[in-house]
């Protein structure tokens, strides 16, 4: 079987420039400001957009760089190393936005929407989750209904992350209420400005880069135009989800994951050489060395797993096992990871004098958000097929 083993040295080039910007425009003391105002830098970001990143998954003709995935994960891992400040409306750009716009928009979409996204002054937020509907998103109770020539919608979304600086929602709706379950859904692009859109934040510990909300929709109207795919994709949004969309969403989140063990363990490594106790510096100590080189090991085996299902996808081969294998190790590991590093930090690590307290915020979430490890042993084990 052939692997991903070898990064272009394209991405190596672009490592090493978003590695000099972090070093530059997020530093530490930076990071604790933006993590305690619950919100990211707005203008560190526009300036991380002229770089052109958010281009990464979109094609050239609608104004971006041409889809790379690789670049654009290993964009993320590398934007981690500050937290989620700058991963995550990277995300909400270049993922929530740009690849699912470039993937199933219509051609009128794709015009309008894609060198925004690309340029990084456009955001997504995913409209999926409700409140009596986590995983099993073919049961949205949230309601559209054509009108003439606009559609109305009727409902709430639950943890709909970075609603409050997101323009669009994509928001997964049931069109049917008398249809085929998977046959009665439809993805809306709601412009979150929209008569009739309230908001009210969830308070959370982790990924503080911005809020999540409950969002609620009371007779909101939309153009029929902002059916993804356009009116002709009405009742056939499952298929839009289901596909390509949600084997990238495990990939992106993944790489948060990966990239936050990462800056874990690269923090625990360096304080462990600085650190003196007993006359020697702790990294001397065999038990501080073997939880060491217990998670960088760790994070080494997350890291082929990471980009192997990245390179399958961007080789547009079937992939669905993999990123939910990725998305199940990675998200339980980068847990054992982080509360090794912790353990080597000790007291300092309870901390916000050091980045180690947020890091371990960030990761306990890991292995919920985007699809639980449960659902992605289910979807394994189904994909697999394990009989019930």
């Amino acid at each position: 079987m052939q692997t991903y083993i070898d990064e272009p040295e394209h991405v190596g080039m672009l490592r090493d420039t978003l590695k000099r910007f972090v070093e530059e425009k997020a530093p530490r003391e930076k990071r604790r400001e933006w993590d305690k105002a619950h919100q990211f830098p707005r203008d560190v970001f526009a300036e991380l957009a002229k770089l052109g990143i958010c281009g990464l998954t979109i094609p050239e003709e609608n104004g971006g760089a041409g889809v790379d995935l690789v670049a654009a994960v290993a964009a993320i891992e590398e934007l981690a190393q500050a937290g989620a400040f700058l991963a995550g409306p990277f995300i909400h750009a270049a993922f929530y936005g740009g690849a699912n716009v470039a993937e199933n928009g219509s051609d009128a979409q794709k015009a309008q929407m894609l060198p925004k996204l690309a340029a990084g002054e456009m955001f997504f937020a995913y409209g999926l989750s409700e409140p009596d509907v986590g995983g099993d998103l073919p049961s949205v109770k949230t309601r559209a209904r054509m009108d003439g020539d606009e559609i109305v919608i009727n409902g709430s979304k639950r943890w709909c992350t970075g609603a409050d600086f997101a323009d669009v929602i994509y928001c997964l709706v049931n069109s049917d209420p008398d249809g085929k379950k998977y046959k009665n859904l439809s993805v809306v692009l709601i412009p979150t400005d929209a008569p009739g859109v309230t908001m009210q934040p969830i308070e959370h510990a982790n990924l503080r880069y911005t809020l999540s909300s409950d969002v609620y929709f009371d007779d909101v109207r939309v153009p029929a135009s902002c059916v993804l795919g356009g009116p002709e994709k009405w009742n056939k949004g499952w298929g839009q989800l289901a596909g390509k969309t949600l084997d990238v969403e495990k990939i992106e989140i993944t790489a948060v994951a990966f990239g936050l063990a990462r800056a874990a363990v690269e923090e625990a490594w360096q304080y462990a050489q600085e650190r003196e106790q007993f006359g020697r510096v702790i990294s001397g100590h065999q038990s501080v060395r073997h939880a060491l080189v217990d998670a960088r090991t760790k994070l080494q085996a997350c890291r082929h797993m990471l980009y192997h299902a990245v390179w399958l996808a961007q080789e547009d081969r079937p992939c669905s096992v993999e990123t939910s294998m990725a998305k199940l190790f990675i998200g339980d590991t980068a847990v054992e990871i982080a509360l090794l590093c912790q353990r080597v930090m000790g007291a300092y690590a309870l901390s916000d004098a050091y980045d180690m307290e947020r890091h371990v915020r960030d990761i306990l979430g890991m292995p919920i958000v985007g699809g639980s490890s449960n659902m992605q042993r289910n979807n394994i084990a189904a994909r697999l097929g394990l009989p019930e």
